[in-house]
């Protein structure tokens, strides 16, 4: 069976001369040059290079071509130099292109069929947007809007409060397993309810009782292709395991969306057991797995890849040793981000610390490798709330992380989001990347308002992005509150379902 092209938020591989590293220097030239365009189109219209240079009779085809190879700083520039290019430039189809190319095409065909879906709700504004527009305004983003979408009762068509469960999108479904409740225990269930390209404000949640794989908390469960991989995980015992799943999701006209789970055969080889790991999935076809807490509670440091078959019945587990690598710890985050990049961020260390710190595992070429990226808190603002474990960082539209609430290292609960653009950063050719400068460091760390309904703090919840990279979910976690109304706070198992969506307005 062929493999499909993964869905998703990840962008597509341009060409390794192309960088879209100066997309956020130049959003400020966007709008300069579009507010602008009105005052220069007369010194642009005696402008006497349009009348010779051999580029302006060019076809339109092949200009779009040579404009595809370029950066976006010197897409603008190329703009002021007759009025045939302007007009190029500033076209949809040549943004539309560019958006393409920055953010894959499976993000813009999303946003497009969300837009048409949408028709006159006037939540999508943004999404019926010039390209050129909706650009721009991705790279400046400061703020999201959150929704609740569920109000959790005794109903059991909808899933139970959780945390420490695993909650990703694929093939247009949410699809929630297993996770730790009340008591300690370990819940075995599996839901998915099926959103498309729509936005949904109720969804229809379906429980598939399939009895496998066994139930456990603080396991890790990526998306390839159209499959979800599951590794690991701690059961009610405290028992850590250390096997592999692949399941997959089906629409069928007749049952509605149907998965079924299977062992996958990975021989003889594999990671030692553990919860409470980090992993996603890289380069559109391998799984990517580090640290957790391993044999006696002991947290480990180790870093394993997935090679899977083509027909997902084999799996091959290796370990990849190098240093520099990140210390050991557990409740951290790896996010594939596209470039044969994967950023790890956060956690608990080996001495109960709760981390900050930012490393990029690069697969370049087969060639694997951990890179720390250094930082000061000082330098960013508000950046001494940074650190923080049991958090969710999501790959959005634009190639940024977004990570939302967590806890510090004296279990308080945040519900703060961060954006994470480390395309700011000049170059990752050498050890270690040193972004000290303040200007710098305040390109890559960005903190965004929150507008609408405002949901508890939580940790150990899980979030997962939709297609087109606009719209997050956010589901269960551990929150303050009254475990009854006679006792006195507590730690509480949530069950919420809410939406995050990306304030992209005019």
């Amino acid at each position: 069976m062929g493999r499909k092209k993964k869905k998703g938020t990840q962008p597509s591989e341009p060409d390794p001369e192309i960088s879209s590293s100066s997309s956020t220097a130049a959003i400020k030239k966007i709008k300069k040059q579009t507010t602008s365009m009105a005052e220069s189109s007369s010194s642009s219209s005696s402008n006497n290079y349009g009348s010779w240079s051999p580029i302006t009779h060019m076809a339109q085809d092949h200009l779009f071509s040579i404009l595809l190879l370029l950066p976006i700083d010197s897409i603008l520039s190329l703009s002021m130099t007759c009025k045939r290019l302007k007009s190029i430039t500033y076209s949809d189809t040549l943004w539309e292109s560019i958006c393409r190319r920055d953010w894959g095409p499976t993000s813009v065909d999303a946003i497009k069929s969300s837009s048409a879906a949408a028709g006159t709700d006037s939540r999508h504004h943004h999404l019926q947007l010039p390209w050129m527009e909706l650009y721009r305004q991705v790279y400046q983003l400061d703020s999201v809007s959150c929704h609740r979408l569920s109000e959790p009762d005794c109903d059991e068509s909808f899933p139970g409060p959780r945390a420490s469960h695993s909650f990703n999108f694929v093939s247009g479904c949410l699809v929630l397993f297993g996770g730790g409740c009340e008591g300690g225990r370990h819940l075995d269930d599996t839901w998915v309810a099926y959103i498309g390209n729509d936005f949904k404000k109720s969804l229809n949640w379906q429980k598939i009782n399939s009895g496998v794989p066994s139930g456990r908390f603080g396991h890790s469960c990526v998306v390839v292709d159209d499959f979800i991989v599951l590794f690991g995980g701690i059961n009610d015992h405290g028992i850590r395991q250390n096997d592999t799943w692949v399941g997959q999701v089906a629409l069928n006209e007749t049952f509605g969306v149907t998965l079924s789970w299977r062992l996958l055969d990975v021989g003889s080889t594999t990671p030692p057991p553990r919860g409470a790991h980090a992993g996603c999935c890289i380069d559109n076809k391998r799984m990517l797995i580090h640290g957790g807490i391993g044999l006696s509670g002991l947290r480990v440091g180790d870093t394993w890849v997935l090679d899977l078959s083509e027909n997902f019945l084999f799996g091959t587990w290796q370990e990849v040793v190098t240093q520099p690598s990140p210390t050991a710890r557990s409740g951290h985050t790896l996010t594939y981000i596209g470039k044969n990049q994967t950023i790890l961020f956060g956690g608990r260390g080996l001495g109960y610390e709760v981390l900050n710190d930012v490393w990029l595992f690069d697969s370049t070429g087969g060639h694997l490798r951990w890179l720390q990226l250094l930082f000061e808190l000082q330098n960013i603002p508000g950046g001494l709330s940074l650190p923080r474990v049991g958090h969710s960082a999501t790959l959005i539209l634009g190639g940024r992380l977004l990570i939302y609430g967590g806890e510090d290292s004296n279990r308080r609960r945040k519900d703060d989001f961060w954006l994470l653009d480390i395309s700011s950063i000049p170059s990752v050719e050498i050890q270690p990347i040193t972004a000290k400068r303040k200007g710098l460091v305040g390109n890559m760390w960005k903190r965004l308002k929150s507008r609408g309904y405002q949901p508890n703090c939580r940790s150990f919840h899980r979030a997962c992005a939709d297609q087109s990279g606009c719209y997050l979910y956010v589901y269960g976690g551990m929150v303050d509150g009254l475990l009854h109304p006679a006792e006195g706070s507590g730690l509480r198992f949530d069950g919420e379902l809410f939406l995050v969506e990306l304030a992209l307005q005019l």
